[in-house]
């Protein structure tokens, strides 16, 4: 459909299909099938040649999948998305669709610990090096930066770390370099779009906010179509030179009729054909639910987590308080603003003065949060990051990552405020003994 408009309110409910030409239906049906009749041998033989987009077998695309991407794309500014099973699939592919052993990627210390896992040991299991660079220093990127890099890789807002990434500063490095840089924007749908500020591509855990409720597991990547791929040949082979996996198919060449979608194509007709990540349409379908209330939500949940951070900083328990909003560094400061545009994101964290027992009393003493390894739910959910989601990170890349042993991690859900606080000042107190009213 035609951009309605640049709002993502009406973005995420008028972007795509605005009714199933088949049955009228205004919201998009569950095509729950694995296959697809063609209307002819010639026209089965378009589409597996590319000369013709259409649906072929679930695993590659769907009805109900391609609406979610659709929307997606049109959120975060891109040309065109693809759905994945998870967000560690997201990722994955993201840089495998770019990548041959031997190359290598440059990415951002400030990340989820499960990406950091999957970069520092998988990844270079299959031949992929990873280096990290520190974003405090934006030109640490272009130090790391060789003939065989083929891109760069950060969080919007990493979790749990919170401290925003200089997605501007790090993509004009890359791009006098021939270097797209890849933002995981998880954290921060709606109030940050990397696209606009050089990002090339950028991919989601829609798992978290875009989904919102806690019942489906996904991910998407998102095009940006703003990256000559063709004018960096030498650095990316895989889109510009016979591909034997698909007929020796030039993608830079197979596809510029249709537009600046190489990269996007080739994930899905080689690396979702042959790995096999697909989502499913019944969660395709639930990701749609919750996109079309996520700009209701993430309002809520900026404004629950800015009020959450600034009762946990007068709290006399409290050590040190981690959110967006919230950085004593005037360079965080700018780059917060800069950035997010409409609040700083729902995660706070903090650290207790006892410590990681006393991090511990709290968790167990808290009633209404959940205590699960999950962010983005509608629900406030709590977590000690170093003996869950980074426990398998050395003591270093723990702190490197932004985790330390007492740090607590909230997302902040969409209860009423004074809920929410209600049941942070007991924990605290349970778990310290001191009151928010303590001298």
């Amino acid at each position: 459909m035609t951009q309605l408009s640049k709002n993502a309110e009406t973005t995420v409910l008028h972007a795509g299909p605005r009714h199933d030409p088949g049955s009228g239906a205004v919201a998009v049906p569950i095509f729950q099938t694995t296959s697809y009749q063609f209307k002819s041998t010639e026209q089965a033989a378009n589409l597996f040649a590319l000369k013709e987009f259409g649906n072929i077998y679930s695993r590659l695309m769907n009805p109900t999948n391609d609406a979610l991407e659709q929307k997606v794309a049109a959120l975060e500014g891109g040309v065109a998305a693809l759905a994945v099973s998870s967000g560690q699939a997201a990722s994955a592919i993201s840089i495998q669709n770019l990548c041959r052993p031997g190359d290598n990627i440059v990415s951002s210390t400030d990340l989820y610990g499960g990406t950091w896992n999957l970069f520092a040991n998988t990844l270079p299991s299959m031949g992929i090096e990873v280096r990290f660079a520190d974003p405090a220093d934006p030109e640490s990127f272009r130090r790391a930066t060789d003939a065989r890099t083929r891109a760069y890789y950060a969080e919007t807002l990493p979790n749990p770390k919170l401290t925003v990434f200089p997605i501007g500063e790090v993509a004009a490095i890359g791009r006098s370099l021939g270097v797209p840089l890849i933002m995981d924007n998880t954290a921060a749908p709606m109030i940050c779009r990397p696209l606009d500020h050089g990002a090339a591509i950028v991919v989601h855990s829609i798992t978290k906010y875009i989904g919102g409720h806690g019942t489906s597991i996904g991910g998407v990547i998102v095009d940006g179509g703003n990256f000559d791929w063709a004018a960096h040949a030498d650095r990316f082979p895989t889109l510009n030179q016979p591909d034997a996996s698909y007929h020796g198919a030039v993608w830079t060449e197979a596809v510029k009729p249709l537009g600046p979608i190489a990269y996007i194509i080739r994930a899905r007709v080689i690396l979702l054909r042959d790995i096999g990540s697909c989502m499913s349409p019944f969660s395709a379908f639930q990701f749609i639910q919750g996109l079309e209330t996520m700009p209701l939500r993430m309002r809520e949940h900026c404004r629950n987590a800015n009020d959450v951070a600034h009762f946990l900083q007068r709290h006399p328990a409290v050590e040190r308080v981690i959110f967006a909003g919230m950085h004593k560094d005037p360079e965080q400061r700018r780059r917060a603003s800069t950035y997010l545009k409409g609040g700083y994101g729902g995660l706070v964290g903090f650290e207790l003065r006892d410590g990681r027992e006393a991090g511990v009393r709290f968790i167990d003493a808290l009633k209404m949060f959940y205590h699960v390894a999950n962010i983005g739910d509608v629900r406030s959910l709590a977590i000690h990051p170093a003996s869950t989601t980074h426990s398998q990170l050395s003591p270093a890349d723990q702190i490197a990552s932004g985790v330390t042993p007492g740090y607590v991690r909230l997302s902040v859900g969409i209860e009423h405020i004074d809920d929410i606080i209600a049941d942070l000042d007991q924990a605290l107190t349970a778990a310290t003994g001191i009151t928010a009213k303590a001298a």
